[in-house]
């Protein structure tokens, strides 16, 4: 008999041989039939593990005979080709999802200890490597794959049905108007549209994803490459964009007990926003600053809501940014391990973060610590402002990502890209070309084309005759000050763009002053001199005075109310001349033609 220690080592030696074939790559003749986007028949049915090595080169040549034994091989349908991924884009997305290569190389080119000498004895230079992964809200009617609204503020729970919560037998029915928003962003961003895309079933549990899964697109986005270009301090700078996709959103997670999640007693979910279609935006790893990053975070925002794709309020969270930062040493090809940062509701506090945690990772490689430095998921203190660590980071392989079986593969023509293309209006950097043009400043610029209501307002002021720079001047200056006093946009504003190039118009003519005008427009922003400002501002007594005996009778009684100050400016101060003016302007409760004014009081002054 045999003793207890050799049974078990000959049991360890036969499972040896018989699991050793099953973890090496499976041979040509068992790998399956590649899913495409041109595929007319779903083959997702059949195995989640065929499905998640569908995409793997190996599986390029692959025949219905070829599939593993006791799996049936799908009916082969006649149809288009099959539609292989652009090399550009296959390459950029081995690029963006390649495994972080660690902390190793950068702390070999910086050495242990506190200063990182090189051999030269001088102390290493890091640069860092960001790239941002955006995440915006299309201004849809409805959701991305069920009619549920979607509109934000609703009470919890109260726009959600079968298809949004995942019940068993829903079917999902793309929303047209999201696939034309996100083609006009792609357009906006110089992205290639790709003819033919698809839907891909990306696998999770939290409690905030009902379906368990989100559906989103994975290998064939429909837009791809592209560049933005942004002003940073001063100077212009590019940033490539490697893709931008589909997919929908996921609820929303209320902490309660507290106003965040430090400290809260428990959780509830609000269903609402499940379903709401997004288009994600990801980036080059192109910045190297956290100004870099809010600059590029800022235009990509004034391009989407020129373009009327998203409202962009980081608020609401309609447009939420995820940040992914490593630091090397300057110059070197190797990229340092990659960690995530969300949670930042502002490009203030994204700009923060970055320059934060850039600063933690130098200090922990010139300590020496560089294997702390992991790729995970980082949260933003905005309190204490610090990264907190918020959980490791997944991997590709743990969304177990297949292509969506219930949504067939997204077709777009050529002619649909034309028209949208025609509907394209005047992106932020011609726009801002033009306005430079008119003779505005850089800062009058920067202003008037933050907002899409603020440069229409203008747009339309000057389409009626309006002089640029007082337009441009009444808009910055009084008018925004009423919409910062009042809470509200520029677009909530009553006033008609006849009604504000008139009062600009009435002013340049000497009807009415700047002052009474500066009195009279809240009424008007409100709307009530849309029906003729004059013979409103008729019908409150304001209009100016532009009699010259009235003005003199006027002037007289304030020289005589100031005998003194007469006295003074005749024996040589005639700088108190803007006294005089000041209190005829009193005299006159601002009504008074300023031009005539002036010529009227010098007379009288010198006793003419």
């Amino acid at each position: 008999m045999r003793s207890t220690t050799a049974l078990s080592s000959a049991s360890a030696a036969q499972c040896t041989l018989r699991v050793s074939p099953l973890v090496g790559p499976l041979p040509p003749a068992m790998a399956p039939t590649p899913f495409t986007a041109a595929s007319t028949t779903h083959r997702g049915r059949a195995s989640a593990r065929l499905l998640a090595s569908a995409s793997s080169p190996s599986s390029a040549s692959s025949t219905p005979s070829a599939w593993p034994r006791g799996v049936a091989a799908p009916a082969q349908t006649p149809g288009p080709a099959p539609l292989r991924p652009r090399a550009s884009l296959t390459a950029a997305l081995a690029a963006a999802t390649a495994p972080a290569r660690g902390p190793v190389a950068v702390r070999t080119a910086a050495t242990a200890g506190p200063a990182a000498p090189t051999a030269q004895g001088t102390e290493v230079d890091f640069e860092a490597v960001i790239g941002i992964e955006c995440h915006v809200q299309l201004l849809t009617a409805t959701k991305a794959f069920c009619a549920c609204p979607n509109q934000f503020g609703a009470e919890p729970n109260t726009h959600v049905c079968p298809v949004c919560l995942g019940h068993p037998g829903t079917l999902p029915v793309p929303n047209a108007e999201a696939v034309t928003l996100a083609v006009r962003a792609g357009l906006a961003l110089g992205c290639d549209i790709a003819r033919a895309s698809k839907f891909d079933r990306k696998q999770y549990f939290y409690p905030d994803l009902p379906k368990g899964y989100q559906i989103s697109q994975y290998d064939e986005p429909i837009c791809s490459g592209g560049r933005l270009e942004a002003e940073v301090d001063g100077v212009q700078k590019s940033f490539g964009i490697i893709r931008a996709h589909l997919e929908e959103d996921a609820g929303k997670i209320v902490y309660a007990g507290a106003e965040r999640l430090s400290g809260a007693d428990y959780s509830l979910v609000d269903y609402n926003r499940a379903g709401v279609p997004l288009l994600e935006i990801v980036s080059e790893p192109d910045m190297r600053s956290g100004r870099d990053a809010a600059a590029y975070g800022e235009e990509l925002r004034r391009v989407l809501r020129t373009c009327g794709v998203t409202d962009g309020n980081m608020s609401e969270g309609s447009m939420r940014v995820d940040v992914n930062v490593s630091v090397r040493p300057r110059g070197s090809p190797v990229y340092g391990t990659r960690v995530e940062i969300k949670n930042m509701n502002s490009f203030s506090n994204m700009q923060k973060a970055i320059d934060f945690e850039i600063d933690r990772q130098v200090a922990l490689i010139k300590a020496g610590r560089g294997s702390e430095i992991v790729m995970e998921t980082r949260l933003w203190d905005e309190i204490k402002l610090v990264t907190k660590t918020m959980r490791k980071k997944e991997g590709l392989a743990d969304y177990r990502y297949f292509p969506e079986p219930d949504l067939p593969p997204l077709q777009v023509t050529d002619e649909f890209i034309e028209q949208v293309k025609a509907s394209m209006p005047e992106l932020p950097a011609a726009k801002r070309a033009r306005y430079l043009s008119y003779g505005l400043t850089k800062g009058d610029v920067a202003v008037l084309t933050e907002e899409t209501a603020t440069s229409a307002l203008y747009d339309a002021v000057l389409a009626l005759g309006a002089p640029t720079k007082q337009a441009a001047n009444w808009i910055q200056g009084d008018v925004m000050a009423y919409c910062k006093e009042a809470k509200i946009g520029m677009d909530a504003l009553q006033i008609s763009p006849a009604a504000l190039a008139e009062m600009i118009s009435l002013i340049e003519g000497g009807t009415i002053s700047g002052k009474i005008a500066k009195d009279v427009l809240p009424d008007l922003l409100q709307g009530k001199g849309n029906k003729g400002v004059k013979s409103y501002i008729e019908s409150r007594g304001l209009l100016m005075i532009s009699d010259e005996g009235a003005v003199a009778a006027m002037i007289e009684k304030v020289l005589q109310a100031n005998p003194k100050q007469l006295e003074e400016y005749r024996g040589g101060k005639t700088k108190l001349q803007g006294f005089f003016e000041g209190q005829v302007m009193k005299e006159s409760k601002g009504r008074v033609n300023p031009g005539l004014m002036k010529e009227v009081l010098l007379r009288m002054l010198k006793g003419e």
